[in-house]
């Protein structure tokens, strides 16, 4: 079975084609610069070499007629035939509260991810052009929704639910929904692979490290609390997103700065995190990494305060569990930064975590970094959203 992962965004088409016998990918690509100048499609072929092209992209549409294109190619095509592709996965941010699992995208289905627009407005539009679109090019080929908030609808009522009027939950659904849903789910299963062991009898914080960020307690399998809330901006702070906020600063600083809601938005979604508190140095961990070993007192209370909210939240999520058997750190800072994760773990001996400086020395791959005497294993597991959407689409596919 041959399964075709596609994550569409507001100017760019993510691709990946599975053989699901092995879980290999084929291919895999990038359509970038949608609607903008110079755009291109960079398509990587698994047993070939890359193909980059350079050429105008209007709009989705012929954007993915493009990505169709390449993986038909005589020359680095990996299918000969639209035919070969039994299922299409489409990565989907928000569907509320409609679905705790991936589903079959039908009319229905359809008109319940619009009904969800207003929740993810940046987000929900381009997925769904990315599916109609599919759908139009591959007609009879079954589409498959994995979404980003699936996952966390296991969350009970007690951690969902904001302390604001209940009649807004009643009337526009807010409360905590949380995200990276699909790279939690993951690495929570992957870890409990490597310890050999049932992910049912286990107690899991999943830190999903990025530019976006997010932690996640996973009990027994399933997500019961995530730092990620009704939108992408609670919880830690992260490249741009100033993370918990004491909800009185927003119309203080409205009135103070005569900002509009578009301006306090612009302000906690662009401006903040670590741009913001390192006072312009950059969104990016690495440069921030690089300023600090240099002394930059900016850089280094930035990383302090990333750092602290991270701990902050295991704290919290081994409490919420009543304990804790791993700490999984994934995405591009958790796999690739040692100095985090040791940051990190320092001081959560009391847990039950002790981290070998040696076995942290690693990147982008699974390994178990604590000692062989730490109670609660200490893990890197890169993360492979692509896979978990693609093995969701081969399981609801097969059972078609």
């Amino acid at each position: 079975m041959k399964v075709l992962v596609v994550n569409s965004g507001s100017s760019s088409i993510k691709y990946q084609l599975f053989d699901m016998t092995d879980e290999s990918v084929l291919a895999k690509g990038l359509v970038e610069r949608i609607g903008i100048s110079d755009s291109i499609i960079n398509h990587y072929p698994s047993d070939r070499e890359p193909v980059i092209t350079h050429q105008d992209i209007p709009n989705h549409r012929v954007g993915i007629k493009l990505m169709m294109d390449a993986l038909l190619h005589s020359e680095y095509g990996v299918i000969k035939y639209v035919s070969e592709i039994s299922a299409v996965g489409h990565r989907v941010v928000h569907a509320g509260e409609k679905f705790s699992g991936s589903v079959l995208l039908t009319d229905e289905v359809m008109d319940a991810l619009k009904e969800c627009v207003e929740l993810a407005p940046l987000h929900n539009p381009p997925n769904i052009l990315g599916i109609e679109v599919c759908k139009e090019l591959m007609p009879g080929v079954p589409q498959m929704g994995v979404f980003d908030t699936a996952f966390h609808q296991t969350i009970p009522e007690c951690a969902y639910l904001y302390g604001i009027p209940y009649k807004f939950y009643k009337k526009y659904k807010v409360r905590r929904y949380g995200f990276h849903g699909t790279s939690h789910k993951f690495v929570a299963q992957r870890a409990a692979k490597i310890l050999e062991k049932s992910l049912e009898e286990l107690k899991i914080i999943t830190c999903h490290l990025g530019n976006g960020s997010s932690i996640t307690a996973v009990k027994n399998g399933v997500s019961v609390d995530t730092s990620l809330g009704f939108g992408t901006v609670a919880g830690i702070i992260m490249g741009t997103r100033c993370g918990d906020l004491d909800p009185a600063i927003i119309p203080f600083l409205m009135d103070k700065e005569k900002l509009t809601v578009e301006g306090i938005n612009k302000i906690i979604y662009k401006e903040s995190g670590f741009l913001g508190l390192s006072e312009g140095i950059s969104s990016d961990k690495r440069d921030l990494r690089e300023r600090a070993n240099q002394g930059d007192e900016r850089a280094i209370r930035t990383i302090s305060a990333f750092t602290y909210g991270i701990k902050k939240y295991i704290g919290a999520y081994a409490a919420a569990m009543g304990g804790v058997d791993a700490i999984v750190f994934t995405a591009g800072i958790g796999e690739n930064s040692k100095e985090t994760r040791a940051e990190v773990c320092e001081g959560l001996e009391f847990l039950g975590v002790k981290i070998d400086p040696e076995k942290n020395k690693v990147r982008a791959k699974e390994a178990i970094i604590s000692s062989n005497d730490s109670k609660v294993k200490a893990m890197v597991i890169p993360t492979n959203e692509e896979l978990m959407i693609a093995k969701d689409t081969a399981e609801i596919s097969a059972n078609l």
